[in-house]
């Protein structure tokens, strides 16, 4: 089992992993193994409830293929191990965002008093400013 939160946690099962040989570095090593790893993951599973479900295909729309698949592509590090790790980091912060509710806000309107204070202290600045400028012809 995978925790993502105190409410979602997958299944290994779920989570189905397709080793390839990366690009970059690693000198001959590149050649011979299989250290890259692409993810794929059902974003349709069980595990997730539907509004993370749902969020999650609109913050990852263009990483899920038609099937329903998203797909997360792990290729940063020369080792399988630390890739693989890498990708479930990845799939477990994609649904913690998904899962995050913004605090819902209360709209609230100036009180008359500040309002009033506000327009007097531009008045006041106005002329001020006013009161600055050089007017000739006055001596």
């Amino acid at each position: 089992m995978i925790y993502v939160t105190d409410t979602i946690s997958l299944d290994e099962n779920e989570l189905n992993f397709t080793f390839v040989k990366a690009s970059g570095p690693g000198g001959q090593n590149v050649n011979k193994v299989s250290s890259a790893v692409l993810l794929r993951f059902n974003v349709n599973s069980k595990s997730l409830n539907s509004r993370v479900r749902s969020k999650l295909k609109e913050i990852a729309a263009n990483r899920i293929n038609s099937e329903g698949l998203l797909l997360i592509d792990g290729r940063q590090f020369r080792t399988q191990e630390k890739n693989r790790a890498d990708v479930i980091k990845r799939l477990i912060d994609l649904i913690k965002k998904a899962n995050f509710k913004p605090k819902y806000r209360v709209k609230t309107k100036p009180s008359k008093g500040s309002v009033r204070r506000r327009l007097d202290t531009k008045k006041k600045k106005g002329q001020a400013k006013k009161n600055r400028s050089f007017k000739p012809g006055l001596d």
